[in-house]
C-alpha cells in the first residue's frame, strides 16, 4: 500500500508577494529618506515638522530592509535567511519608530497607519512565506540523492 503524501511546493504568488513587500518597503522608506521633514510634518498633523527628529537614517535602514526582502524573492528556498532578515528588519523598524518617533509625534491616525500598514501588516505574509520555504527546503533535503 502506498502512503499518500503531498509534495510541498513554493507557489509563484508567494514570490510575487515577496517582490511586492520589498518594493513597498523600499518606496515607503525612500519617502522617509528623501522627504523626511515633510513626511514627519504629515505624520505629526502639525504645520511645522517636529524638532530633533531625523528620518534620514530611518529611511536608509528601511530601504535596506526592503531591498533584502526584494532579493529574497529570487531564490526564496535557498535564500530563506534573507526572508528571516526581512522579518527581523521589520521588527527593528517597528521598535525604532515606536521608541524614537512616537514620543515626539504622538499616536494619531497617521502614525497608526504607518505602524500598521507599513510595518505590522507585512509581518504576516513574510512569516507564512518563511514557514513555507522552510517546509519546502526540509522536503528537498529529505529526497534521496540520485
Amino acid at each position: 500500500m502506498q502512503e499518500n503524501t503531498l509534495t510541498p511546493t513554493f507557489p509563484m504568488p508567494m514570490r510575487g508577494l515577496l517582490l511586492l513587500t520589498g518594493m513597498y518597503s523600499f518606496a515607503w522608506s525612500a519617502f522617509f529618506r528623501y522627504f523626511g521633514e515633510d513626511l514627519l510634518r504629515w505624520l505629526s498633523m502639525e504645520a511645522t515638522a517636529p524638532d530633533g527628529l531625523s528620518a534620514r537614517v530611518f529611511g536608509t535602514v528601511g530601504m535596506l530592509v526592503g531591498f533584502v526582502i526584494f532579493l529574497s524573492a529570487f531564490y526564496p528556498i535557498s535564500w530563506r535567511y534573507l526572508i528571516l532578515a526581512g522579518i527581523v528588519g521589520k521588527l527593528v523598524m517597528i521598535s525604532w519608530f515606536i521608541l524614537a518617533f512616537i514620543p515626539t509625534l504622538d499616536w494619531n491616525k497617521r502614525t497608526i497607519f504607518h505602524v500598521v500598514f507599513s510595518e505590522l501588516l507585512w509581518l504576516v505574509p513574510l512569516t507564512v512565506i518563511l514557514l513555507r520555504s522552510l517546509k519546502v527546503a526540509k522536503y528537498i533535503a529529505s529526497l534521496p540523492e540520485e
